[in-house]
């Protein structure tokens, strides 16, 4: 797929709709602070459409936007611990193993819980905060499932369009260049 910066505009944009709605309705899964992580779904999409440049620097413009809008400096913090182990952990993935999108989700929703752990653990100058680990495994487990389904899902149509119009372009191409010979042949 072709990148361009209004696509990724509307990546963001989505990513960053898909921010404000998860803090808008909390999920009880019981776990404090815990979301689904809807916005990894946009950022998992970029990282297969169009690399991982382009993933990381939505993902990062995301978590300052949400942060600077709604949160305060330790959300901030939270957040790019965990997103940026998250997707250093995914994009290892993608990029030395035939894994797929569920599995690569799965290593990033546990991996994202684990940086926001670390984060606590120095902030709160407690160690105690490692047992807390087995549950954010699970949790972590759990929505990068979801995710990943959900992301795969998505993928898999928006495949299907992009190829459906280079096939619709390439037959366009075809159509000039066979007139285009035509003309010269009449001419």
């Amino acid at each position: 797929m072709k990148k361009s910066l209004p696509a990724l505009a509307v990546f963001l944009t989505f990513a960053l709709i898909c921010s404000y709605i998860e803090s808008l309705i909390p999920i009880p899964f019981g776990v404090p602070g815990m979301k689904l992580g809807l916005t990894n779904v946009v950022i998992i999409l970029l990282l297969y459409l169009f690399g991982p440049i382009d993933a990381i620097v939505v993902s990062i413009l995301r978590i300052l936007l949400i942060g600077f809008m709604f949160g305060n400096i330790y959300s901030i913090c939270y957040s790019l611990a965990g997103g940026l182990l998250s997707f250093v952990c995914m994009y290892l993935l993608y990029r030395f193993s035939k894994f797929k999108m569920i599995t690569v989700s799965v290593v990033g929703g546990f991996m994202h819980n684990v940086g926001q752990l670390i984060i606590a653990i120095l902030f709160f100058e407690n160690t105690y905060l490692i047992y807390y680990l087995p549950v954010l495994l699970i949790t972590g487990v759990v929505t990068g499932a979801v995710i990943g389904v959900i992301a795969q899902a998505v993928y898999a149509r928006i495949n299907k369009f992009i190829h459906k119009d280079d096939i619709s372009n390439d037959n366009i191409k075809n159509k000039s260049n066979e007139e285009l010979v035509e003309r010269k042949d009449n001419t």
